[in-house]
């Protein structure tokens, strides 16, 4: 497996789309050099859990992406590591997350996603701008005191880099040398098509295991990935903390005639780029998917998947082939579910200490690790 410092470059896709084809010729696939043992006990402890949300909120974290605030006032309110956070992109084009709590007497001043010149509260009519600036306090001669420039709604550190809007809830903040390999997850022009919100009772490390190997791809997927895809063949590069896996089609054997200026990823692998600690952002040809996991217990997690296109939205044939490959991909996401759904329910069976990740599943192991390495940080 290539390993890259942090702050390393990946590969372009030429590069990705050579070592896939040796891949093929010899019969071979990525390999760690060790092979790690996960306890059980991670995926168990409510005490492991609190300190995994502390990682989530000193870390810059993916909230949504760029698309799911189109223009100013558009704003979008989830929780993100239990923090009720008010995503908004204000008149200057700049996008703000606030945490959503009036400063009055902390009602969330908004629920969901829509487009606002205002946010009102609804307990006793407190107003704030896009900006997070508080604008009118009904018969506010009765604060007598109250200095509105200190009295906005509570900012949390911001940035949109790559058509994604990463969030810092704490510091001081876990360096993160990996955002600026960023630059080719989302295509120019990406236009938000759809989103769903989905509980599942597995742990969120489960979870985002399942887009880190090709392992499994021949048992789990046999009528949906597994035809078109190769099993158990990936390129895995790291980058920083996060890492990406390419999942080859078998249609990238046409690359080995192409000219080289066009031999692009698009229709022949899928890049998973996993965000740590807990954003998968998949492409496909005709989409691509940010998928945020949001622990809620040690047995269940949120997911937000925000769908991308980029295709031309009058166009009949695109609009058919994007919805006849989400199906597809439903279909696959679903065999990943209840997998996880199952290993979850495993868990409570006393079978196993540890879980064993191979040479195959490399990927895994750097998740974890860099995981043990930011607990550690964070409880110094």
């Amino acid at each position: 497996m290539t390993v890259l410092p942090d702050g390393g470059t990946l590969s372009d896709d030429r590069s990705v789309i050579s070592r896939v084809l040796r891949h093929i010729d010899d019969g071979t696939t990525d390999l760690s050099a060790q092979t790690w043992r996960e306890p059980v006990a991670n995926y168990r402890s409510a005490q492991r859990l609190s300190a995994e949300l502390r990682v989530f909120r000193r870390q810059p974290t993916v909230f949504c992406p760029s698309a799911a605030l189109p223009e100013p006032g558009s704003y979008l309110a989830r929780e993100a590591a239990g923090t009720p956070l008010l995503a908004v992109r204000a008149r200057d084009g700049q996008v703000r997350v606030f945490r959503n709590a009036c400063r009055h007497r902390g009602v969330q001043v908004a629920d969901g996603a829509g487009c606002r010149t205002a946010f009102v509260c609804r307990y006793h009519g407190w107003t704030y701008g896009l900006a997070g600036e508080l604008r009118l306090v009904p018969h506010e001669h009765g604060f007598p005191g109250l200095d509105r420039d200190l009295r906005g709604l509570t900012p949390v550190a911001t940035v949109e880099r790559a058509g994604l809007v990463f969030v810092t809830q704490e510091q001081p903040a876990l360096t993160d040398a990996g955002l600026d390999e960023l630059d080719r997850v989302l295509p120019a022009g990406s236009r938000l098509v759809q989103t769903t919100e989905q509980e599942i009772e597995a742990n969120w490390k489960i979870l985002m295991e399942g887009f880190l190997e090709g392992y499994h791809l021949r048992a789990t997927h046999r009528q949906t990935f597994y035809p078109i895809q190769f099993d158990n063949l990936n390129v895995v590069e790291e980058f920083g903390p996060h890492r990406r896996v390419a999942f080859p089609y078998k249609r990238i054997d046409r690359m080995r005639t192409a000219p080289p200026d066009e031999q692009s990823a698009t229709g022949v692998l899928t890049y998973v780029y996993h965000l740590f600690p807990n954003v998968a952002v998949a492409t496909f040809p005709f989409s691509t998917s940010v998928l945020v996991h949001e622990p809620l217990a040690i047995d269940r997690t949120r997911v937000n998947n925000y769908t991308l296109t980029w295709g031309d939205e009058s166009d009949a044939r695109w609009q058919d082939a994007l919805k006849r490959s989400l199906d597809f991909q439903l279909d696959g996401a679903n065999e990943d579910r209840e997998v996880a759904v199952s290993i979850q329910r495993g868990l409570a069976s006393g079978g196993n200490e540890f879980f064993e990740f191979g040479r195959f599943e490399g990927a895994l192991s750097h998740f974890h690790r860099t995981l043990r390495g930011a607990l550690e940080t964070t409880t110094r």
